[in-house]
């Protein structure tokens, strides 16, 4: 007999073994859930936030770079036809002679007001934190310098730093020592305006390092005291490493504060005599508004490395915070 064969069944086992499976029903279309009311009053509290952000920070800081890429005049600030000159403002500005003692009294202005304006907070911090009788009184009498309009405060500096007529001079005269020209002499007049700065910043550095320390737990201190630890001790070992989160966010603050400081010096000094007290924001003015024929170029590009060093602290900050974080 002849032998037939049959092609090779390539179905799927299941169904040559008659288990024929059924097709997967097909996949239905997620339906867009509508914003629930919760949302809707999220996106309401958040709306004001970021139309202020984009208004108050956003823009200026594009108008700024802005002004630094072109060649703006009187007439094309209004009319908004300035060329595009790309990094030559920038170059203007470090080519300029006022660019390295500008940034010397910068550099050497923050530095100074940081250091003495947290260690006198800190001292007082540490001295008040002891809630012994009229403490809150006089905290908050500390708290005045920061309270008054800063034109009130260099008003009151100048009055008081007077070649003629100071109060400062006046009490130097009363021991013997000759009168200072605080304000017009360029050997002291950067002193001069550091000295105002310092006293203004200190009630910013109290407030907040006092309120680090009232998280510090009383019963490390007491423990401390019943193994024997003397009051510096206890400040080393306890209060100053438990500050560091507080310390960071402080110096952070006062960095950014101090380094646009501008109604103080301008007020004072003007930054003179002969640029002995210039800073970027001092220069930054009077490149943009103090001639009769304004750079509003080199001062934005000016007023943009203030930014760029503002930043650049501010992100060591954040890495330093998360390496502290991670460790």
């Amino acid at each position: 007999m002849k032998q037939t064969t049959h092609p090779p069944d390539h179905r799927p086992a299941d169904v040559r073994n008659g288990a024929a499976t059924a097709a997967p029903p097909p996949a239905r279309r997620r339906k867009r859930r509508r914003p629930t009311s919760t949302q809707w009053a999220a996106w309401g509290f958040l709306a004001p936030v970021t139309l202020y952000l984009a208004l108050f920070y956003a823009y200026p800081l594009h108008r700024n770079l802005d002004l630094s890429l072109r060649n703006y005049t009187v007439r094309s600030f209004v009319q908004g036809n300035a060329p595009f000159t790309g990094l030559d403002n920038y170059r203007k500005v470090f080519d300029d002679p006022t660019f390295p003692p500008a940034l010397l009294h910068t550099a050497v202005f923050t530095a100074v007001c940081l250091v003495f304006q947290y260690a006198i907070g800190l001292a007082l911090a540490v001295f008040f934190h002891q809630h012994f009788r009229l403490s809150a009184t006089l905290r908050a009498l500390f708290l005045v310098p920061w309270l008054l309009p800063l034109i009130v405060s260099a008003s009151t500096w100048s009055w008081m730093l007077n070649t003629d007529s100071g109060v400062v001079n006046a009490a130097l005269h009363a021991v013997g020592i000759d009168s200072v020209n605080w304000l017009t002499s360029p050997t002291w007049s950067l002193t001069s305006l550091i000295i105002a700065n310092i006293w203004i910043g200190v009630p910013f550095n109290l407030v907040v390092l006092y309120s680090g320390l009232q998280s510090i737990p009383a019963g490390l201190y007491e423990a401390a005291a019943l193994d024997g630890a003397g009051a510096w001790r206890r400040f080393w070992s306890i209060t100053f490493p438990l500050l560091r989160p507080v310390f960071a966010i402080t110096l952070l603050l006062g960095l950014v504060y101090t380094l646009k400081v501008f109604d103080i010096i301008w007020i004072m000094t003007k930054g003179g005599p002969a640029d002995s007290s210039t800073t970027f924001a001092t220069w930054s003015y009077q490149l943009g508004f103090g001639n009769l024929l304004p750079a509003f170029g080199p001062g934005a590009a000016v007023g943009n490395l203030l930014v760029v060093a503002a930043l650049v602290f501010g992100l060591v900050y954040l890495r330093v915070q998360r390496k502290q974080a991670l460790s």
